[in-house]
């Protein structure tokens, strides 16, 4: 019986879960790059980085091609960057969103902090 595709979908996000395979799909937007390269930008263990490679090369968002001893890894489509361009402008909005509301909220408090500051002209107060 195949996957649903909401299965798949979130099995494909998973595989973005962690942020050494999403910093190597940003680096490689850039064009191929062969593994010391990518090891030299990412602060990780080489063990570690060939373990991420390894779960983007089985759910081929990249290909990996020898080059004599070195591995070159490439995005496996265009696709890849696209979906990174659109995880950034999503989260750009957010965090757009949050400033608005943090705005708001500092411009509240400022304005309960005025009316805190302000003498009471209550005539049940002055009696």
């Amino acid at each position: 019986m195949p996957v649903p595709l909401y299965q798949a979908k979130a099995e494909f996000f998973r595989t973005l879960g962690h942020p050494a395979r999403i910093r190597v799909l940003e680096l490689l937007q850039d064009g191929p790059r062969p593994v010391r390269e990518l090891l030299a930008e990412i602060d990780i263990e080489a063990s570690s980085l060939s373990q991420q490679l390894a779960v983007l090369r089985r759910t081929q968002l990249v290909t990996a091609t020898r080059d004599g001893n070195t591995v070159v890894y490439a995005l496996s489509t265009p696709d890849v960057s696209e979906l990174l361009r659109a995880a950034r402008s999503i989260l750009t909005d957010m965090i757009t969103d949050q400033g608005l509301l943090l705005d708001q909220l500092r411009t509240d408090a400022d304005d309960r902090g005025a009316d805190a500051a302000r003498p009471s002209t209550d005539r049940t107060l002055l009696a």
